[in-house]
């Protein structure tokens, strides 16, 4: 039944994209207009569909809508994969998408987060209504929750870095679809390169496989980095420590947020989680304490170098003979940075080549040092995050 009182008129994604253009807020991109296009077409695919659920539902329909495009015999439209490197702009083009639709049940959420509330649901499913149920299998009722939470999903920065998701993805994703569920997602890696190398790998195939058949996959290959507009010309290596060291940093990382508000998240690191007190638009910003002077290790570094494309440090001392496990983590921390190319603005009390001079890890630091510098070249800056 339709509202009483009719929403305002929504501009279209590709209306909204095109007047983003003419208002100046965007530049000429084909890659982009290309997407608002597939978007466009997604969109009006949404405006007459709805959901009928059964088993085997989506794969009965799949070649129908695959070669519609749209559902008709209520079979679903195909989502869309929106693939390309850090900046090409995947997740404003989403965003706009997202605000178009008029879909009752729909929901947006970046694709980490999404899968710590699986973890989540799953254990209180274990832990409470498993017995109460007689199954302990929580893949079905967990898809009836979300698939009746919303029906279009939208999951930005999807990606797989653990065997825990990768072994539920498959199958939580096919009841999804089962269910009707139609998914937009943004990435940096192709389907065919998701969790590659990973542990039990084969285990994640059936997943691979079901993205690909109901989601129609985008290359975004932009000549342009529009994270890199914002980072042009920005002091990386701040120093000496003190007010106007933060202000910097401060500064530098609200250019970065955008227009998302700043708030913590949790980064899942071995079945625990690593909260970070600020993140905005896959930047993050912690002191040198919040990272080196805890019990973390490698498995939380590399978390954080997978996550973010973007670290901002304040508080990076002089490192004295008397601080080696400080040290140690601060080497490791910027080794993981370094491997997945992680932009680094940060302020030290003394330059790179200065931070430790002294003690047992003085000669490791040389590698250290040399790669900070390394981080505050144009050529670094530039280079994609590897996640």
């Amino acid at each position: 039944m339709p509202d009483a009182t009719p929403e305002p008129q929504r501009l279209s994604p590709l209306a909204a994209y095109r007047a983003k253009l003419a208002a100046g807020e965007l530049r000429p991109d084909p890659a982009q207009a290309l997407a608002a296009e597939k978007l466009e077409t997604l969109h009006g695919a949404l405006l007459d569909y709805e959901p009928k659920a059964g088993p085997g539902f989506w794969r009965a329909n799949l070649g129908f809508a695959r070669g519609l495009g749209l559902g008709g015999a209520g079979a679903p439209p195909m989502g869309l994969y929106l693939v390309g490197q850090v900046g090409r702009g995947k997740s404003m083009l989403m965003d706009l998408f997202f605000a178009a639709s008029s879909v009752p049940k729909k929901r947006r959420v970046h694709f980490h987060e999404f899968m710590l509330e699986v973890h989540k649901r799953i254990h209180e499913w274990r832990q409470t209504l498993a017995k109460k149920s007689g199954d302990a299998d929580p893949i079905p009722p967990l898809a009836e929750r979300l698939s009746a939470e919303a029906w279009l999903l939208c999951f930005d920065e999807f990606q797989v870095t653990n065997i825990a998701d990768a072994v539920i993805l498959g199958r939580l994703f096919g009841a999804l679809f089962d269910k009707g569920v139609v998914v937009v997602g943004t990435s940096n890696t192709l389907p065919d390169d998701l969790y590659k190398g990973g542990l039990q790998r084969e285990l994640f195939l059936p997943a691979i496989e079901i993205l690909k058949q109901k989601m129609d996959v985008l290359e975004l290959e932009s000549a342009t980095d529009y994270r890199l507009n914002r980072a042009a010309g920005m002091t990386v290596y701040h120093t000496p420590l003190g007010a106007a060291a933060t202000a910097a940093l401060e500064s530098a990382f609200t250019d970065l947020a955008g227009d998302e508000t700043p708030g913590p998240e949790d980064v899942l690191v071995l079945g625990r989680m690593l909260r970070l007190p600020r993140v905005a638009n896959r930047a993050a910003m912690a002191t040198f304490a919040e990272l080196c002077e805890k019990p973390l290790g490698p498995a939380d570094y590399a978390a954080i170098a997978t996550q973010f494309h973007t670290l901002v440090l304040d508080g990076i001392p002089e490192l004295k003979p008397d601080m080696r496990d400080a040290t140690r983590r601060f080497v490791t921390l910027i080794d993981e940075l370094y491997e997945h190319r992680v932009n680094l603005i940060c302020a030290a009390s003394v330059p790179a080549d200065r931070l430790c001079g002294a003690g047992d890890h003085a000669k490791e630091f040389q590698r250290t040092a040399s790669r900070l510098a390394e981080m505050q070249s144009d050529a670094y800056i530039k280079s994609p995050h590897l996640t």
